[in-house]
């Protein structure tokens, strides 16, 4: 079986109140040229379709007619779509019966029958062109651990969410009495993944599952939300982000792509990558901090014809002049590129210490985590102990949960 893996499309992301459509338009197009050259017997999505819950009409209509064009690109594959923690599950699902005539399967939430789960939704047979068996898809969506459903009586709260992906896997092994491929597709962090440059302040926090709690019974396990592209250790490279197509902030400095991943019986999965060139990079300026007037003179010799997001990365003292970013700003007049912030990196004091006031940009850059692991090492003068960190995080979420109500 053939699988294009792809998540995290962020679709209808803006930077700086900068508008992202364009780039998200060259995606879309990108990715039905990839598919029409592999020719995959299934494209999985996994998770985090929009950036948004409640996505423009105008973004919906790009996903529309982008998800029109790869079926178009290649008819005879499936394309199986989960809900991310970005996503509104009950919006992603509205149409789901109209994308059925297109072969796209949109699996929102875990849908209860009563007091039953219906897990025959989450497991999708997939065939080739010819109508011949290939595998299974074992479609599961964003869901925060606690929300999981029971399915034995006895099950505790914190063990339900693997006891939910193994009944998964139980009942798919049943039904595959050919013994062929089955990809399990979640969207949550696995413990241990290289998170480099993702939001820690991300929608729904960053809890942590084990690679050991995924299950048992997989041939591929297909992971969405961690925006860098990485095989899992200690899973054999059967467990996989495939990361952002397009960069979601100037922090993800890794390439971005696609996965092209086969996989035949009895042997380890064979993973490469298909590039996303984006037409509109994010750039730091310079790489190594300087002074702001050094930096500004590097953005100002930028190129006028080269499109780009310029963030001027800026070695500052205690005071920044007010009229810094005015100054930035006029001088990108007239470019194709687009300057959009100013990192500010104070010198560390002797001792390892930096000094205690943040910048409103510094500030509006961190997590309030990182807010409250600044202030209580000011105040304690000591690092705050996991325990509590956890007990931050639990908060926040909680926070961010009842929003979202």
């Amino acid at each position: 079986m053939k699988i294009l893996h792809t998540s995290d499309w962020h679709l209808g992301h803006t930077l700086y109140n900068y508008d992202r459509t364009p780039e998200q338009q060259a995606f879309l197009k990108q990715l039905a040229r990839i598919v029409q050259q592999e020719k995959p017997d299934v494209m999985v999505v996994c998770g985090d379709v929009y950036h948004y819950s409640v996505p423009s009409a105008a973004t919906q209509r790009m996903y529309t007619e982008g998800m029109l064009k790869i079926h178009e690109a290649c008819p005879e594959m499936t394309i199986v779509v989960t809900a991310g923690n970005h996503d509104s599950s009950s919006k992603l699902e509205i149409d789901s019966s109209l994308w059925q005539h297109f072969g796209v399967k949109v699996i929102g939430n875990i849908e209860r029958n009563r007091e039953e789960v219906n897990l025959d939704r989450h497991i999708i047979e997939i065939k080739d062109g010819k109508g011949k068996k290939q595998g299974y898809i074992i479609a599961v969506p964003h869901v925060y651990p606690q929300n999981f459903p029971t399915l034995d009586t006895d099950t505790p709260r914190e063990e339900r969410q693997a006891r939910f992906f193994q009944a998964l896997l139980d009942k798919a092994k049943k039904l595959n009495t050919e013994g062929l491929p089955i990809v399990l597709m979640a969207h949550l962090a696995v413990e241990g993944s290289d998170r480099t440059g993702h939001d820690e302040s991300n929608i729904g926090g960053m809890e942590t599952v084990s690679l050991h709690d995924m299950g048992k019974g997989y041939d591929y396990l297909a992971l969405g939300h961690i925006h860098c592209p990485q095989d899992i250790k200690g899973s054999g490279h059967r467990a996989r982000y495939c990361g952002t197509p397009l960069p979601v902030s100037f922090d993800e400095t890794y390439p971005h792509s696609v996965s092209i991943v086969e996989l035949n019986r009895n042997e380890e999965p064979q993973t490469r990558t298909a590039g996303i060139e984006n037409p509109m990079p994010l750039v730091t300026l310079p790489h190594e901090p300087m002074p702001f007037e050094e930096a500004l003179r590097l953005l100002e010799e930028y190129p006028a014809d080269k499109q780009a997001y310029i963030r001027l990365n800026v070695l500052a003292d205690n005071y920044q002049a007010p009229d810094c970013m005015e100054r930035a700003a006029n001088a990108v007049k007239d470019k194709a590129c687009k300057f959009c912030c100013i990192k500010s990196n104070r010198e560390r004091q002797a001792g390892g210490s930096s000094p205690g006031h943040l910048s409103i940009q510094e500030i509006q850059e961190k997590s309030p985590l990182d807010i409250a692991k600044l202030y209580y090492r000011e105040t304690e003068g000591e690092e705050m102990d996991e325990e509590l960190c956890g007990l931050m995080n639990d908060i926040l979420r909680q926070v961010k949960e009842k929003e979202k109500q």
